[in-house]
């Protein structure tokens, strides 16, 4: 259950009072460049697609013809090896 404004705003105060200091936590910078992020994306999206094909493979019978198999074979069916194939640009006169 959220806590109202109010509520949070006590308990800040309340904390404030024990002494307890306040923690700050900072969510890490991706540092990969934009190009190994397009790389890891669409390996990421290969390793998905074998996974959807492996439920599609072991789907029963009573399955087949529901609209969860026809997603399932949309994704199987997409070209990820044509994603796999685009080198993305490097930028600022870097391609060459």
């Amino acid at each position: 259950m959220a806590l109202t404004p109010a509520e949070k705003q006590r308990r800040y105060r309340e904390r404030r009072k024990a002494g307890i200091p306040a923690v700050h936590t900072r969510k890490p910078r991706d540092r990969r460049s934009r190009a190994q992020r397009w790389c890891d994306a669409v390996a990421e999206l290969g390793a998905l697609q074998e996974h959807y094909r492996d439920c599609l493979d072991r789907l029963p019978d009573s399955l087949r013809d529901t609209a969860y198999a026809e997603r399932l074979q949309i994704i199987v069916e997409a070209d990820i090896e044509a994603l796999e194939e685009i080198e993305p640009p490097r930028g600022y006169g870097r391609d060459t």
